[in-house]
């Protein structure tokens, strides 16, 4: 089940389906760049490596998104599995996506840092079925420079298309049958982030 206990969910956590070795992440695109990279595991090179490319490891924030795939430019929804070790290199070289008093001594040391860093990170509210905000915060991962190079050449495994169900569960919710909706929802788990990562990455 993706959707947590609220009384229980701290503010700030990664969630995301993983194993040992890979986690999930979500992005969506026109079916020009969406299909392509589904069928064969890569983006295509119409898929520009000199872009900000954002991934979320949650599901209903990207069905947030994308409206369940009904979004022009974002009608393809694709379950990208990556190697652990390059998500987490992805957060250890992260800078906030905003300037942050407690974390940053001034705007302009935030500026600096956001120049320099290859990855950036902010926080908003996850969602639940209906799209309704919660009350604690979704990771969302942009990755630019050297990441997104390293996220496209080295860091897949494995690309998905999960259009159907995002489809199949926007079916689900539309016609009152939220439980059944839930069932088919990624089964998302606490990530294992050390503190001492993610202290510099929350605000």
């Amino acid at each position: 089940m993706n959707e947590q206990p609220v009384e229980n969910e701290p503010k700030f956590r990664v969630r995301a389906r993983h194993t040992e070795t890979t986690v999930v992440v979500y992005q969506a695109y026109r079916p020009g760049i969406g299909r392509p990279a589904a069928r064969t595991g890569r983006f295509p090179s119409t898929w520009k490596r000199d872009r900000m490319t954002w991934i979320k490891p949650s599901f209903l924030w990207m069905m947030y998104r994308c409206g369940w795939g009904t979004k022009e430019g974002q009608e393809t929804v694709l379950a990208v599995e990556v190697r652990r070790e390059g998500f987490e290199w992805a957060l250890r070289h992260a800078c906030l996506s905003h300037y942050a008093a407690a974390l940053h001594p001034d705007q302009a040391a935030w500026k600096r840092e956001l120049a320099r860093s290859p990855a950036r990170v902010q926080w908003d509210p996850e969602r639940d079925l209906h799209h309704n905000p919660l009350p604690y915060r979704s990771l969302q991962l942009g990755l630019g420079g050297e990441a997104a190079v390293r996220y496209a050449d080295e860091w897949i495994v494995g690309i998905g298309d999960v259009t159907p169900l995002a489809a199949q569960i926007h079916a689900l919710v539309r016609a009152g049958e939220e439980e059944r909706a839930r069932r088919l929802l990624p089964g998302e788990r606490p990530y294992p982030v050390a503190d001492e990562v993610l202290a510099r990455l929350r605000a």
